[in-house]
């Protein structure tokens, strides 16, 4: 006998397995048929169908991703093709004649033989050459190196002893100190009498200056020089703008050369930090420029550096000689302070100023100056501008050098090898004036440096020279007009005037 839950249960089935046949049979609603959907999509993701072996290990999910893997191998290795030779019939030999002849032309390893890139096989149609044929002429292009002349630069391209020499007779006067590193020339060999000469030179045109262009040509087997005088514009360029994230980024985007640049901050960082430089302030910037008529382009020194700022003093500082000294110059006139030298020799100080027991006399008395221990012969510095009033012997001192400062001061430099300066001569600021030694009462090699004022010794650590150059009078009149006609310029390159070439030399030997 059925239980009744076992009847209600089959009832239900056999419902269900009816109400399934009718569905399938009529094509069931469209709800049913979504409802088929919702559940296959729910059972798809339920089922991890690639799990990640290295998570969860251990669990039903990983074994069954394993099995899954090993499945997959397996299968993959069962159906894989094997790699057997397909069958052909074998090629004909190439006779060996008729194989050197392709054998140029096949793609195979050098190891076995081919010859690609290297050589072609020859035929009979190939016969040797007794001599090779020359070209009529060779083109070259040299170029002027780094302490190098026009002789040697020749004599690198081929050209011959005796036209390196021809040439350099005829350029002798245009040349002057030498051309410029860089400085190509164009180079044109003719055709030669036999292999063991040289080729002779045909051709050879470089720039001798900006302003001059020179050709050698060989005429009648005779080389004849032709000169080209070519007009340069030397108006200065000036280069104005407004300071923006850099000022050498800002004035390099307005076209300023970056010599002058460079030059423009060293003149600036003597006056303001360059970190104070802010965004909004104004850049003058002037400096020699030459043009000529064929483009080329040659950009001197600083000639004038202006920085007006947002907020803070302004500089105008204009590039100025005086008294055979080039430095710069504010608007008003005065020059650059120059301090004194830290040490006028390269060491360190043995002995200072006071009394003191002398080494060789064996007495206490006065050291007049500061002795500085150095190398022999190491250089011995001018501490600031003056002139030489004694240069020579001078007892215990050895070989002496004084000089005058004015204003009563002067300097004395005892014990040195040699001297380097006479006497009336005029010194600059870090001059050599002489070089250490161990020349009369001395036990070894140093420096004795000596201050005198009116005549006096004084201690050399009491005093620090400082030097700042005034213009005034004519000189400061000519300044300014300097200045004035300067920033006078319009900005950027002058209005190019018309070609005024002058007419080439005359040909001649």
């Amino acid at each position: 006998m059925f239980h009744e839950g076992q009847i209600n249960a089959q009832q239900g089935g056999a419902s269900a397995s009816l109400w399934l046949t009718d569905s399938i049979r009529n094509g069931g609603s469209a709800q049913d048929r979504r409802g088929w959907r919702e559940k296959l999509r729910d059972w798809a993701e339920d089922v991890e169908l690639v799990p990640d072996l290295g998570q969860r290990v251990g669990s039903f999910t990983w074994f069954r991703g394993l099995a899954t893997c090993l499945g997959l191998c397996a299968a993959a290795l069962y159906l894989s093709p094997g790699f057997h030779p397909l069958p052909g019939a074998p090629q004909p030999l190439m006779p060996a004649r008729q194989f050197d002849e392709v054998r140029s032309q096949m793609i195979m390893p050098l190891a076995l033989g081919a010859d690609s890139g290297r050589r072609m096989g020859p035929t009979d149609a190939v016969q040797p050459l007794r001599e090779t044929p020359e070209r009529p002429q060779i083109e070259l292009r040299a170029q002027i190196g780094g302490s190098d002349s026009l002789g040697r630069a020749l004599a690198r391209a081929g050209v011959s002893g005796g036209d390196v020499a021809t040439v350099t007779s005829l350029v002798a006067g245009d040349t002057g100190a030498g051309l410029k590193p860089g400085t190509p020339l164009d180079i044109v060999l003719g055709r030669r009498a036999s292999r063991d000469v040289p080729r002779p030179l045909d051709k050879l045109a470089f720039r001798a200056r900006l302003d001059l262009g020179i050709e050698i040509a060989r005429v009648g087997g005779v080389l004849q020089v032709q000169r080209t005088a070519i007009h340069v514009d030397e108006t200065p360029l000036r280069i104005q703008g407004v300071v923006g994230e850099s000022l050498y980024r800002s004035a390099r985007a307005a076209g300023a050369p970056p010599k002058a640049i460079q030059s423009f901050l060293r003149v600036v960082a003597q006056q303001v930090d360059l970190g104070s430089i802010s965004a909004g302030d104004r850049y003058d910037i002037i400096t020699e420029y030459r043009r000529a008529d064929t483009g080329d382009v040659e950009v001197g020194d600083l000639l004038f550096a202006g920085l007006h700022r947002a907020s803070g003093r302004g500089i105008d500082m204009l590039k100025w000689t005086q008294d055979g000294r080039t430095q710069w110059f504010e608007a008003s006139g005065v020059g650059q302070r120059r301090g004194v030298l830290s040490a006028p020799v390269a060491g360190r100080m043995s002995s200072s100023f006071g009394m003191r027991r002398h080494p060789i006399l064996g007495y206490t008395r006065m050291h007049a100056g500061i002795d500085f221990a150095a190398h022999y012969g190491s250089p011995i510095y001018a501490a600031t501008d003056g002139f030489v009033s004694y240069a020579g012997r001078h007892g215990g001192h050895g070989n002496y050098v004084r000089l005058e400062h004015g204003n009563g001061l002067a300097t004395g430099y005892a014990h040195m090898s040699r001297i380097a300066a006479s006497p009336g001569q005029r010194v600059r600021q870090g001059q050599v004036i002489g070089y250490v030694g161990s020349s009369g009462l001395s036990t070894g090699p140093h420096l004795h440096y000596e201050l005198y004022r009116n005549g006096r010794t004084i201690n050399p650590l009491s005093v620090r020279f400082t030097t700042t150059a005034q213009l005034a009078g004519r000189e400061l009149a000519a300044f300014r007009a300097r200045l004035a006609q300067l920033k006078g310029l319009r900005i950027g390159l002058p209005v190019q005037v018309a070609h005024r070439n002058a007419a080439p030399a005359a040909t001649g030997k």
